[in-house]
């Protein structure tokens, strides 16, 4: 009897024994998982170039050159509702949260730094940027200059958002409203800020007004020109794209934007082709411009341009910062990349802002709304719905559009409705 007591472990032990052999086990099996996810991550990472492997810069405990230094590496954002309703992964990336509140800081810096290097900008010596613009530009140019040692001249339409002109103002810029007018028309705002920059002369230091009156002038003045400017384009070659690529580790199906010049699609755009040729890249535009039927037909034409029918301006849509009927140098550079184009309205637009807000809470602009419908559109085309990766830019946040594309009296006179189902119905 003893012997066989003996013989026996008591239960105390045989739980010891069984409780470590399954800890051990267990942890077998974790270290398995997690080295083949570290192999995974090795082998998306070892597809990059060592330029483009390292990852998003985090900033917390750098000390930053300025508001200049805030630019760029901003987020990745998934849109959760629009994803889960649709079975893919809508990523947007967070522009609106650069210094200047929009994707055109990113323009702004590569405009003045490439203008510095030619040695046509020198800082603290009386040189003046002028640009003309009806969206966020303006703002990042005069927050950029004032950073930078210049002075700003900005030239606008005079039916654009009050939140930018007061934004303008208080970042110091001298702010110039026009009537808006066609790019062919010589009062046109670009075409007003390019001979406002030819001609600007600053006072001469110690020479009275006749002597300089006599005198052959300095001109300082330079223009940024956003729409013709490679730099617009450099922006988002080197800046914005290699950050989308790094931040999905390459893993992108699509990518969609809006195109106010160009630059931002062409440099994204161009970028990610590099990368994968496979990528679609999807035009969003909005209602009366005429890139959709330049990409679908080859024409730059758009219905609303036949005579007689136009309310406002070239581009007439509630929707501010995208839009063209004209050919610009950094829409040149994406129309050889862009594959596809999708038309948003202004209806659409409007209840995607208000469903975003409803649904994720977030306050975003009229052209982020744009590329939201359009990324949801493109992901129904393309039938996907098995986590495809469509990447878009946020590029301003709805604060600044208050007075316009956020005011339900506002859009109620230009007989737009506010109706957030019609997002419902496309996610159906």
């Amino acid at each position: 009897m003893m012997l066989a007591s003996l013989s026996r472990p008591p239960p105390l032990l045989l739980g010891i024994i069984l409780g470590f052999s399954l800890s051990l086990s267990g942890g077998a099996v974790l270290e398995y998982f997690q080295r083949r996810r570290r192999e995974r991550i090795a082998s998306a990472q070892a597809r990059l170039r060592p330029s483009d492997s390292r990852p998003i810069e985090l900033r917390s405990d750098d000390v930053l050159n300025g508001v200049v230094g805030l630019i760029g590496n901003t987020p990745l954002i998934r849109i959760a509702s629009l994803s889960d309703a649709l079975g893919v992964e809508i990523l947007g990336k967070a522009e609106f949260l650069n210094p200047g509140g929009s994707v055109k800081d990113r323009v702004a810096v590569q405009i003045i730094d490439d203008a510095e290097r030619r040695g046509v900008l020198r800082p603290h010596e009386g040189y003046r940027i002028f640009e003309g613009t009806s969206g966020s530009t303006g703002i990042s140019v005069a927050m950029v200059a004032r950073a930078r040692g210049y002075d700003a001249t900005i030239i606008v339409p005079d039916d654009m958002a009050k939140e930018k002109l007061h934004a303008l103002v208080t970042l110091g810029a001298d702010v110039e409203q026009v009537r808006p007018a066609s790019i062919v028309n010589k009062k046109q705002y670009v075409n007003i800020a390019r001979e406002r920059a030819l001609a600007f002369a600053p006072a001469l230091p110690g020479a009275d007004t006749q002597l300089q009156s006599e005198m052959t002038p300095v001109v300082h003045g330079f223009f940024a020109d956003q729409f013709e400017n490679k730099s617009n384009y450099d922006a988002h070659f080197s800046g914005t794209g290699p950050e989308l690529w790094r931040q999905t580790n390459g893993d992108v199906r699509a990518f969609v934007s809006g195109a106010g010049t160009g630059g931002t699609i062409a440099g994204v755009g161009r970028f990610l082709k590099s990368k994968r040729e496979d990528i679609v890249v999807c035009l969003a535009d909005c209602e009366g411009s005429g890139l959709y039927n330049k990409i679908k037909h080859g024409v730059m034409y758009d219905h609303r341009e036949k005579e007689g029918t136009k309310r406002r301006h070239q581009v007439d849509t509630v929707v501010e910062g995208i839009g063209l009927n004209r050919m610009t140098k950094n829409l040149e550079l994406a129309l050889p990349i862009i594959d596809d184009a999708v038309r948003v309205t202004d209806p659409e637009a409007v209840a995607m802002a208000r469903y975003l807000v409803k649904h994720d809470g977030l306050f975003v602009g009229s052209s982020s709304a744009c590329n939201l419908v359009a990324c949801v559109r493109l992901a129904r085309k393309m039938g996907w719905r098995n986590g495809e990766r469509i990447v878009t830019v946020m590029c301003d946040s709805g604060a600044r559009h208050y007075s316009k594309f956020w005011n339900d009296e506002y859009l109620q006179k230009e007989g737009i409705p506010v109706d957030v189902g019609l997002v419902e119905k496309m996610l159906e």
